[in-house]
Protein backbone atom coordinates (compact mmCIF):
# COMPACT_ATOMS: atom_id res chain seq x y z
CA UNK A 1 0.00 0.00 0.00
CA UNK A 2 1.66 3.25 -1.09
CA UNK A 3 1.99 6.01 1.49
CA UNK A 4 1.87 9.74 1.02
CA UNK A 5 5.31 11.34 1.05
CA UNK A 6 6.33 12.79 4.41
CA UNK A 7 9.17 14.46 6.24
CA UNK A 8 10.09 14.13 9.90
CA UNK A 9 10.63 17.18 12.08
CA UNK A 10 12.55 16.59 15.32
CA UNK A 11 10.29 16.98 18.36
CA UNK A 12 12.36 15.52 21.25
CA UNK A 13 16.13 14.99 20.98
CA UNK A 14 17.98 11.83 21.97
CA UNK A 15 19.81 13.77 24.69
CA UNK A 16 16.54 15.02 26.18
CA UNK A 17 15.08 11.50 26.14
CA UNK A 18 18.17 10.05 27.88
CA UNK A 19 18.03 12.69 30.64
CA UNK A 20 14.33 12.07 31.25
CA UNK A 21 14.86 8.29 31.42
CA UNK A 22 17.49 8.79 34.15
CA UNK A 23 14.98 10.80 36.18
CA UNK A 24 12.21 8.24 35.62
CA UNK A 25 14.52 5.40 36.72
CA UNK A 26 15.19 7.16 40.05
CA UNK A 27 11.43 7.65 40.59
CA UNK A 28 10.77 3.97 39.82
CA UNK A 29 13.52 2.84 42.22
CA UNK A 30 11.94 4.95 44.97
CA UNK A 31 8.44 3.67 44.24
CA UNK A 32 9.51 0.02 44.23
CA UNK A 33 11.98 0.30 47.15
CA UNK A 34 12.10 -3.00 49.04
CA UNK A 35 10.84 -4.94 46.04
CA UNK A 36 12.65 -8.28 45.74
CA UNK A 37 12.42 -8.36 41.95
CA UNK A 38 10.63 -6.08 39.51
CA UNK A 39 9.08 -7.60 36.42
CA UNK A 40 9.27 -5.05 33.64
CA UNK A 41 6.81 -5.82 30.84
CA UNK A 42 7.39 -4.11 27.53
CA UNK A 43 4.53 -3.60 25.14
CA UNK A 44 5.87 -4.54 21.75
CA UNK A 45 6.79 -3.33 19.36
CA UNK A 46 6.99 0.38 20.02
CA UNK A 47 8.46 0.22 23.53
CA UNK A 48 11.53 -1.91 22.75
CA UNK A 49 14.04 0.97 22.59
CA UNK A 50 12.51 2.71 25.62
CA UNK A 51 12.46 -0.45 27.75
CA UNK A 52 16.07 -1.27 26.84
CA UNK A 53 17.29 2.15 27.93
CA UNK A 54 15.01 2.26 30.98
CA UNK A 55 16.02 -1.11 32.48
CA UNK A 56 19.72 -0.26 32.09
CA UNK A 57 19.11 2.82 34.25
CA UNK A 58 17.08 1.10 36.99
CA UNK A 59 19.34 -0.14 39.80
CA UNK A 60 17.22 -3.09 40.95
CA UNK A 61 16.85 -6.82 40.40
CA UNK A 62 14.82 -6.89 37.18
CA UNK A 63 13.15 -9.53 35.06
CA UNK A 64 12.03 -8.49 31.57
CA UNK A 65 9.10 -9.93 29.67
CA UNK A 66 7.14 -8.78 26.64
CA UNK A 67 3.57 -8.63 25.49
CA UNK A 68 2.58 -7.60 21.98
CA UNK A 69 -0.67 -5.77 21.44
CA UNK A 70 -1.92 -3.96 18.36
CA UNK A 71 -4.61 -1.41 17.64
CA UNK A 72 -3.03 0.46 14.73
CA UNK A 73 -1.76 -1.92 12.02
CA UNK A 74 -0.25 0.30 9.31
CA UNK A 75 -2.64 3.18 9.96
CA UNK A 76 -2.08 6.51 11.70
CA UNK A 77 -5.38 6.08 13.57
CA UNK A 78 -6.27 3.53 16.27
CA UNK A 79 -8.79 0.88 15.28
CA UNK A 80 -9.95 0.85 18.93
CA UNK A 81 -9.85 -2.95 18.74
CA UNK A 82 -6.91 -4.21 20.79
CA UNK A 83 -5.51 -7.58 19.81
CA UNK A 84 -2.95 -9.53 21.86
CA UNK A 85 -0.41 -10.92 19.39
CA UNK A 86 2.13 -12.27 21.91
CA UNK A 87 1.49 -13.01 25.56
CA UNK A 88 3.86 -13.04 28.52
CA UNK A 89 6.10 -16.06 29.01
CA UNK A 90 6.20 -15.84 32.79
CA UNK A 91 3.66 -15.64 35.59
CA UNK A 92 3.06 -12.31 37.32
CA UNK A 93 0.70 -13.37 40.12
CA UNK A 94 1.83 -11.91 43.45
CA UNK A 95 4.74 -10.04 41.83
CA UNK A 96 5.65 -6.38 41.34
CA UNK A 97 5.10 -5.39 37.72
CA UNK A 98 5.91 -2.29 35.67
CA UNK A 99 4.19 -2.10 32.29
CA UNK A 100 6.16 -0.06 29.73
CA UNK A 101 4.25 1.60 26.89
CA UNK A 102 5.64 3.74 24.10
CA UNK A 103 2.73 6.15 23.73
CA UNK A 104 -0.69 6.63 25.30
CA UNK A 105 -2.98 8.05 22.65
CA UNK A 106 -6.67 7.08 22.81
CA UNK A 107 -5.90 4.93 25.86
CA UNK A 108 -7.59 1.80 24.50
CA UNK A 109 -4.40 -0.30 24.40
CA UNK A 110 -3.20 0.70 27.87
CA UNK A 111 -6.65 0.16 29.40
CA UNK A 112 -7.05 -3.26 27.75
CA UNK A 113 -3.57 -4.50 28.64
CA UNK A 114 -3.74 -3.14 32.19
CA UNK A 115 -7.05 -4.98 32.75
CA UNK A 116 -5.54 -8.16 31.32
CA UNK A 117 -2.50 -7.97 33.62
CA UNK A 118 -4.60 -7.02 36.67
CA UNK A 119 -6.68 -10.16 36.09
CA UNK A 120 -3.49 -12.15 36.72
CA UNK A 121 -3.30 -10.74 40.26
CA UNK A 122 0.12 -9.05 40.46
CA UNK A 123 1.12 -7.72 43.90
CA UNK A 124 1.22 -4.29 42.32
CA UNK A 125 1.01 -3.06 38.74
CA UNK A 126 2.20 0.36 37.67
CA UNK A 127 2.56 1.83 34.22
CA UNK A 128 5.01 4.08 32.44
CA UNK A 129 4.70 5.66 29.01
CA UNK A 130 7.41 7.47 27.12
CA UNK A 131 4.84 9.74 25.45
CA UNK A 132 1.35 10.88 26.34
CA UNK A 133 -1.20 12.63 24.11
CA UNK A 134 -3.93 13.57 26.60
CA UNK A 135 -5.84 15.56 23.97
CA UNK A 136 -6.59 12.28 22.13
CA UNK A 137 -7.77 10.28 25.16
CA UNK A 138 -11.04 8.43 24.63
CA UNK A 139 -10.98 6.27 27.76
CA UNK A 140 -10.20 7.27 31.32
CA UNK A 141 -6.66 6.05 31.91
CA UNK A 142 -3.32 7.63 32.74
CA UNK A 143 0.13 6.10 33.18
CA UNK A 144 1.74 6.33 36.63
CA UNK A 145 4.80 7.91 34.97
CA UNK A 146 5.12 9.77 31.71
CA UNK A 147 8.26 10.80 29.92
CA UNK A 148 6.79 13.59 27.82
CA UNK A 149 3.38 15.04 27.13
CA UNK A 150 3.09 15.81 23.42
CA UNK A 151 0.56 17.59 21.21
CA UNK A 152 -1.75 15.75 18.84
CA UNK A 153 0.91 14.96 16.24
CA UNK A 154 1.73 11.65 14.59
CA UNK A 155 5.22 10.76 15.83
CA UNK A 156 7.95 8.28 14.95
CA UNK A 157 11.40 7.32 16.16
CA UNK A 158 12.91 5.81 19.29
CA UNK A 159 11.04 2.55 18.58
CA UNK A 160 7.80 4.13 17.36
CA UNK A 161 6.93 3.47 13.74
CA UNK A 162 4.82 4.50 10.81
CA UNK A 163 3.98 1.34 8.82
CA UNK A 164 7.08 -0.35 10.33
CA UNK A 165 9.38 2.50 9.26
CA UNK A 166 11.46 4.98 11.29
CA UNK A 167 11.75 2.91 14.51
CA UNK A 168 15.53 3.31 14.33
CA UNK A 169 15.58 7.10 14.68
CA UNK A 170 17.38 8.09 17.92
CA UNK A 171 14.91 10.92 18.57
CA UNK A 172 11.14 11.48 18.52
CA UNK A 173 10.01 13.23 15.38
CA UNK A 174 6.65 14.39 14.14
CA UNK A 175 5.51 13.24 10.74
CA UNK A 176 4.55 15.99 8.33
CA UNK A 177 2.87 14.81 5.17
CA UNK A 178 3.82 16.56 1.95
CA UNK A 179 2.62 16.52 -1.63
CA UNK A 180 6.10 16.09 -2.99
CA UNK A 181 8.56 13.23 -2.83
CA UNK A 182 11.41 14.21 -0.45
CA UNK A 183 13.97 12.15 -2.40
Amino acid sequence: MPHRPYVIDKLISAKTIAARIEDLAREIETSYAGCERLIVVGLLRGSFVFIADLVREIDMNIEVDFLEASSYGDSTESSKEVRILKDLRGKIGGKDVLLVEDIVDTGFTLKHVTALLESRKPRQLKTIALLDKPSRREVDIKANWTGFEIPDEFVVGYGIDFAQRNRNLPFIGKVRFTDEDPC
